[in-house]
């Protein structure tokens, strides 16, 4: 069964779990390592021959344009991660549809292709802003990952969907949503879906969970990443105990671990596998630009 690989593309300094110490309008003064990162990524991916999804964050396409178009060059798939990285329930809905309909054609001038894939950044789709959903099918979006059925701290909607599947957003328009992975343990939902749990985790513990997923639930887990996650001798941020933990922990391990996970499963983009999955991807135009 193939699943889905997904790399979030955002820079170490632009993650929620140090906007606490960086505000977004310092981020110029720091040292942008993400497009050496990526390429270290698509040339892992090169040598076993896999394709992969790619969240691109705006700012990111902006500051790096020739990384979208290599992407693609590669074979990649191109996905939006918003523009500017803030947490969607903190943004009002007028400020969101800008920065999502920016991002969108930054990446779609770049990409020279409809984008129509979108997971909002630190899956900040809650309870709290499912408004958001009827933004991104307004402005042509097909298929979304930005909601973890878990409960967080910082996002997750417990009881939500576990599986690919359709939903109507709360106007009653309609997306596909790939729910990031979870396991289930009991009457728990625990999270395994990639990141920072593919770092505390034991190998061992995660390609078992992973592989249950496939043989007991009979369905395709979506992994992520960063690109961040890949690059140990990256800066050393001062900040809480807590959001230093999430960030740094076994930064050392994660690209062997990779390596391993790329040799005992098949992985493929996110519109491939939602279209194995009976849930076949079909661009449609963004209703502001419909002509009636």
């Amino acid at each position: 069964m193939k699943n889905a690989l997904t790399i979030d593309v955002e820079d170490y300094f632009q993650v929620a779990a140090l906007s606490e110490t960086i505000r977004p309008e310092d981020w110029n003064q720091h040292e942008l390592r993400v497009e050496k990162n990526t390429h270290r990524l698509l040339d892992m991916f090169d040598e076993v021959d896999v394709k992969a999804t790619f969240f691109v964050l705006g700012w990111v396409a902006e500051a790096c344009p020739r990384l979208v178009p290599e992407i693609v060059k590669r074979g990649h798939e191109v996905a939006s991660h918003g523009y500017s990285h803030q947490l969607v329930y903190e943004q009002t809905p007028d400020v969101f549809r800008q920065e999502t309909a920016r991002s969108k054609t930054i990446l779609e001038n770049q990409a020279q292709r409809p984008i129509i894939g979108y997971r909002a950044a630190s899956y900040s789709i809650t309870k709290e802003s499912l408004w958001a959903l009827d933004i991104l099918a307004e402005q042509g979006f097909v298929w979304d990952s930005s909601i973890f059925p878990v409960k967080h701290d910082r996002y997750g909607i417990p009881g939500a969907e576990r599986w690919p599947h359709r939903l109507e957003t709360p106007s009653g328009h309609e997306l596909i949503e790939f729910p990031l992975t979870t396991l289930k343990i009991g009457p728990l939902n625990l999270p395994i879906a990639g990141g920072g749990y593919f770092r505390l985790y034991p190998y061992a513990f995660s390609r078992a969970g992973l592989g249950r997923v496939n043989r007991a639930d009979e369905q395709p887990f979506i992994f992520y990443l960063h690109p961040w996650e890949l690059d140990p001798g990256q800066p050393r941020i001062k900040a809480s105990w807590k959001s230093r933990f999430r960030h740094y922990n076994n930064l050392d391990k994660c690209e062997g671990r990779l390596k391993q996970l790329l040799k005992d499963f098949e992985f493929d983009t996110v519109g491939n596998v939602l279209t194995d999955q009976g849930l076949p991807i079909q661009f449609t135009e963004p209703q502001h630009r419909r002509v009636c």
